[in-house]
């Protein structure tokens, strides 16, 4: 057998064309065609809209960019946080035109059946409705415990309304800037109705008061027991008071349970000045006084606009958010410092066995936290 000859895929004038050229007529492995087939869904994936199509999507009230848009705002990647504030500031001269609702209420009031009743009575007066649910998170995940869309899924498929579910991460703070920034998208999406429902539970109804124009509180019948219970911070916080299932045999109790929380309010001080808080009856399970809800929101939003306290109260709350981002900037600055994490374990050790005082403590961490800061 003679070697004079080359083979025909070994090119001398071309060393990198070797073994690896496929031949004609050979057809590629079933292992490279999938090589192949994720390396085009990876650049697939990769690319995604541009921020201009965002914005232009978003202002078109294409649920698609809204959707990805808010999942943009309520990333916790670094990079993802930059871009988010671009899409933000070329949206924010869109926002702020629409009513922000806040809604509270007692474990068993029926917020989820209220707030389905009262976006499609919304819906069907022409409105577009965007209702914030603030749910309580999962410590593993991070992710939205309760499922909203299986709570509401009249309202669900309402082409007028848009339902988002925001997982707070387990941190206040979060559901403050992440719900906030939501909140101002949607309103560029044309929504003229926000609805942002609370957990109904301790620090959160501060926060949804600080970015909300009129808060309500839903509660049952039996209001002598309910208002022993009943903290009167809460009660300080709402423009209005609506005892839900007023209907059938309940009825008269729901008249009487009014009642008794409009005497209590007439001596506690109102959450908005010049306007006085009451309460009323609803039923939104046969969406019986719906409509009355709506027009105690109007004459709440008529008469703050003509005081200027409408006006006011938005400006406080955006100087509010600001110095809230500020602490939280703060916060997480400290807290991930390399320094200040590698001696934090030390002096948490230290503290706790009564080697030192926390004030002492916390000054060493400091210090080291500014020396490197200053360097």
């Amino acid at each position: 057998m003679t070697m004079d000859k080359k083979p025909e895929w070994n090119d001398p004038e071309n060393p990198d064309h070797c073994l690896s050229t496929v031949r004609s007529g050979v057809e590629l492995s079933n292992t490279h065609n999938q090589f192949q087939k994720k390396e085009r869904f990876k650049k697939k994936v990769q690319k995604g809209p541009s921020i201009e199509e965002l914005v232009q999507g978003v202002r078109q009230g294409n649920r698609a960019m809204l959707a990805r848009s808010i999942t943009l705002i309520e990333s916790n990647a670094e990079h993802d946080f930059r871009h988010s504030q671009q899409l933000l500031q070329q949206l924010l001269p869109y926002s702020g035109k629409a009513i922000r609702v806040g809604i509270t209420g007692v474990p068993g009031a029926g917020k989820s059946t209220f707030i389905e009743s009262f976006g499609m009575y919304l819906c069907e007066l022409g409105l577009k409705v965007a209702v914030l649910a603030v749910d309580p998170s999962s410590s593993i995940s991070g992710g939205s415990i309760l499922g909203d869309k299986t709570r509401m899924e009249q309202l669900s498929r309402n082409e007028r309304a848009f339902i988002r579910p925001s997982p707070s991460g387990g941190k206040l703070g979060g559901v403050h800037r992440k719900t906030r920034e939501t909140m101002l998208i949607c309103e560029a999406a044309g929504f003229d109705v926000i609805l942002v429902e609370t957990v109904g539970v301790g620090q959160s109804e501060v926060i949804v008061r600080e970015m909300v124009d009129f808060f309500m509180l839903l509660v049952l019948t039996g209001a002598g027991d309910e208002l022993q219970g009943m903290k009167k911070g809460i009660m300080e916080l709402v423009d209005g008071v609506f005892v839900n299932k007023a209907d059938g045999s309940n009825k008269a109790n729901a008249q009487k349970t009014k009642e008794e929380y409009n005497q209590i309010l007439h001596f506690l001080q109102p959450a908005t000045k010049g306007w006085e808080t009451k309460a009323y009856t609803c039923s939104a399970l046969y969406q019986e006084g719906i409509e009355n809800v709506w027009k105690t929101i109007q004459k709440f939003e008529e008469t703050t606009k003509a005081s200027g306290i409408y006006d006011d109260r938005r400006r406080t709350q955006t100087k509010e958010w600001m110095h809230s981002m500020i602490i939280d900037q703060l916060q997480a600055s400290f807290f991930y410092h390399p320094k200040v994490k590698e001696m934090l374990p030390q002096m948490e050790n230290e503290v706790m066995s009564g080697v030192q005082t926390t004030a002492t403590a916390v000054e060493k961490l400091f210090e080291v936290f500014y020396e490197n800061m200053t360097r």
